[in-house]
């Protein structure tokens, strides 16, 4: 039975061996699907990757219940709430992939993109030496291949800059999430009179 608070269902908080809810082992389905959709993304970072993200992110609040807040590392909430929380943190990072990849104010490590633009007109020139001799039958060809292989260069640099980050934004997501479950939890528990 569901606890109408929204809280799952519940087994005793007292004694701290609550486990969480009823199908808690589907945060696992979660955390490999979005490590699947990380591993499988070829390339650069492409929109779909936000969709995954995105809808990922929308099952685990939909489905996914932290049990009652019980005080001590040892309670049953503190791994309920460290595995949500990085479940959380992998979804929201795969989800921001694509606009790290392409908005420099989400990305703004210093050094990190700068090389990218210099790959891209080292892959132009190298196209126009492979394809040189379509200059004189088709020099509009042979520009529009020059372009398009530089942007596949320009865009898997930023594709491995941005992975090699992902982390980064994954861990502080789940530090966020974590924090602010902590606290909701840990003040709706004092509420309700359950910590002193």
């Amino acid at each position: 039975m569901v606890d109408p608070s929204g809280r799952g269902v519940r087994g005793t908080a007292d004694t701290g061996t609550d486990r969480g809810v009823a199908g808690q082992p589907g945060v696992i389905g979660i955390a490999l699907a979005a490590v699947l959709a990380a591993a499988l993304a070829q390339g650069s970072w492409q929109w779909f990757a936000t969709y995954i993200g995105v809808t990922l992110l929308v099952v685990v609040f939909s489905l996914y219940r932290l049990p009652r807040w019980t005080p001590g590392l040892r309670s049953g909430y503190v791994p309920n709430l460290v595995a949500f929380s990085l479940v959380v943190g992998l979804c929201v990072a795969i989800a921001l992939a694509p606009m790290m990849q392409r908005w420099a104010w989400l990305f703004p490590m210093p050094g990190s993109r700068d090389s990218c633009p210099l790959l891209g007109a080292y892959e132009s020139v190298r196209t126009e030496a492979a394809l040189g001799d379509l200059a004189g039958r088709d020099g509009a060809a042979l520009t529009r291949a020059q372009e398009v292989h530089g942007q596949a260069a320009v865009a898997d640099c930023l594709s491995a800059t941005t992975t090699l980050w992902l982390p980064v934004y994954a861990a502080g997501a789940a530090v966020l999430v974590g924090l602010g479950a902590w606290a909701v939890d840990h003040s709706r528990a004092r509420r309700g009179g359950g910590v002193s």
